[in-house]
């Protein structure tokens, strides 16, 4: 395991949230919650390479995740690849802001596609660890756009906590435990 963590056979609940902001730890944190279940692993990427350095850092992902983590593509319908999850897996969603900001730049209806998604994931069979930033401790927004995404991504953060079991914050690579309990196991 990469983090401090010890988290060896570690049970998940259903629904468990990590939020952070950027470079904070959390996907780092989620990945070593999915390895320790020694399920199936499954990695819902919803980012979208639309440059070089983009297509860089996803393929860099891919690599430091190894062969044991099955990638499924999933920037807007995740609705879809979570139905497809086998109940003997671990699902890791990263991120729902990735996948929010698809869904605002295709102008979709953001609360319908929440409603959906918050649907699916109750209706997984597997364990599902969601990855999402915290983007309200920053500096106002000067633009419409970025303000109504911070707004949006708020609203996603609260519903998604509201129906995880387990809801982590990660600051400066340390895990805070802000619903539920750690798993047995972790340290």
């Amino acid at each position: 395991m990469s983090g401090s963590h010890d988290l060896t056979g570690a049970a998940l609940p259903p629904l468990t949230v990590v939020l952070g902001g950027a470079r904070s730890g959390k996907s780092r944190l989620a990945e070593d919650l999915v390895t320790a279940t020694q399920r199936p692993r499954f990695y819902l990427a919803t980012a979208e390479a639309w440059d070089d350095e983009m297509r860089k850092r996803i393929a860099q992902h891919r690599q430091d995740r190894g062969p044991e983590w099955t990638t499924v593509e999933a920037p807007l319908d995740l609705c879809s690849a979570l139905s497809r999850i086998p109940s003997d897996g671990c699902v890791l969603l990263d991120c729902a802001t990735l996948w929010l900001t698809n869904h605002l730049l295709a102008e979709h209806d953001l609360e319908a596609e929440a409603a959906g998604l918050l649907t699916a994931l109750a209706r997984c069979p597997a364990p599902v660890v969601v990855v999402s930033n915290e983007v309200g401790w920053s500096i106002v927004p000067e633009n419409v756009l970025a303000r109504r995404f911070r707004d949006e991504q708020g609203r996603l953060n609260q519903k998604l906590a509201a129906q995880a079991d387990l809801v982590l914050g990660v600051m400066a690579g340390l895990p805070i435990v802000l619903k539920g309990g750690m798993p047995a196991g972790a340290a």
